[in-house]
């Protein structure tokens, strides 16, 4: 039903950012301001600043996480603002 109406591609991607939490785990999500997805790549927004340069220097052990969750269609690279 959700490839005939072209709303496959949302639906995964809203379930990948509501999984965050699940995902990251109770610290990072609480610091998490916002998420988001455009053009395939993942923004998410943290208030803390060493808490972004950690998750930027694991950057691909994250992404590898979001592929273990199913999301490999979905995003092809994550940015932390």
């Amino acid at each position: 039903m959700y490839s005939s109406y072209r709303i496959s591609g949302k639906f995964n991607e809203m379930k990948l950012i509501s999984s965050w939490e699940q995902i990251m785990g109770k610290s990072i999500s609480s610091r998490t301001k916002q998420i988001y997805i455009s053009n395939k790549i993942l923004y998410v927004k943290i208030s803390s600043a060493p808490l972004k340069n950690e998750l930027a220097m694991s950057k691909n052990k994250i992404l590898k996480l979001l592929e273990a969750e199913g999301s490999k269609e979905v995003i092809e690279d994550i940015r932390f603002l």
